[in-house]
């Protein structure tokens, strides 16, 4: 695991703010040299710490007015699979392994209710799953894609 000191945190938050912006620009706001803040994100990048880069888009402008969380109760032994398959869907923006109830959480976004419940069937269609839990996101307070530093 890497070790990550201020400086790294303060570049990464610079990231967060505009990861378009400038190596030069983030040296001059940090008060460092240029050649430290490109050999700290390439650090970064190398190990892992940062992943990439990708425009924040705001999906209810290009239609997806519905978000779901999915919960799924899977036949015992075949978590990994079923949601490799699962992650495969239209819309599926997040699937995460769960404790509880539900073995699998499903987080996606759809259009219209018609795709939302075609989903759902096709999911309760997989070999997999015994179950689902759906519930429709009616107000999202905070939905925050950067990493938090």
């Amino acid at each position: 695991m890497m070790e990550i000191d201020e400086l790294d945190i303060d570049i990464m938050r610079s990231l967060n703010n505009n990861a378009r912006k400038s190596f030069r620009d983030i040296a001059k706001e940090l008060q460092v040299s240029l050649t430290t803040v490109s050999n700290r994100v390439k650090a970064m990048e190398r190990a892992g710490v940062i992943q990439g880069y990708m425009p924040m888009i705001d999906a209810t402008k290009l239609g997806y007015d519905i978000m779901a969380v999915i919960g799924i109760k899977v036949i015992h032994g075949k978590i990994v699979d079923t949601e490799k398959d699962l992650a495969k869907g239209p819309g599926v923006f997040a699937v995460f392994d769960s404790t509880g109830e539900w073995d699998a959480i499903v987080m996606a976004r759809f259009k219209s209710r018609t795709e939302l419940n075609s989903f759902v069937k096709n999911v309760l269609d997989h070999e997999n799953v015994d179950r689902t839990y759906t519930q429709v996101v009616l107000n999202i307070t905070k939905d925050e894609k950067r990493v938090l530093v």
